[in-house]
Formats: C-alpha cells, structure tokens, sequence
C-alpha cells in the first residue's frame, strides 16, 4: 500500500504546479483581453492595463512550468536522456605521474 501512496504523491507534486501554471496563464490571458475589449466601448475613457493581475498571472506561469521543466530535467539526467551538453561534468581522473618532480 505504501507505493500506492508515494505514487500518489509524487502526481500531486506535478500536478499542483501544472494548475499554477494554467491559472497564471488564465489571468495573462485575461488582462490582455479586458484592456483589448476596453476599445470597444466608446464611453470608456479611461483604458487602462491590470499591470496587477497580469504580473500575478506571470509569476505563477513561470513558478509551475519552470518546476515541472525542472522536474523533467533533472529526472532525465539522471537516466542520461539528456543531450552531452547537459550531462553533469565528471571530474578527471589524475594523470599518472602528474604532480610529481621529475628528479
């Protein structure tokens, strides 16, 4: 039952962040939609941008998918899926000899 439970656990970690992720997008989407649709309606005078909303929006956006790209990555790095450029730098091994005087 356990697994069962740790697995359980493990979605909730991926989809939490995934639902930032859409909220954040959602009120992006909704700034910019009210400004646009505030030309419409002559009596409007004053237009003005949800500066508020839309950086809100942006910020949750860009916490949930940096997390689950984040996530991705690391996680295929691990099972080195990952291009050679993005795999983690083995130190060398030492040279023999190197280090010692030659006398």
């Amino acid at each position: 039952m356990k697994p069962v439970i740790a697995r359980f656990i493990a979605i909730l970690l991926l989809v939490i962040p995934g639902i930032g992720a859409t909220y954040g997008f959602l009120l992006m989407k909704d700034a910019v939609f009210h400004y646009f649709s505030s030309f419409a309606h002559e009596e409007a005078a004053a237009r003005s941008f949800e500066f508020g909303r839309f950086i809100a929006g942006f910020l949750l956006f860009g916490v949930g998918v940096g997390f689950i790209g984040g996530w991705t990555f690391f996680r295929d790095r691990k099972r080195n899926y990952v291009a050679p450029r993005f795999r983690q730098k083995r130190p060398r091994p030492p040279r023999p000899g190197a280090g010692q005087s030659g006398s």
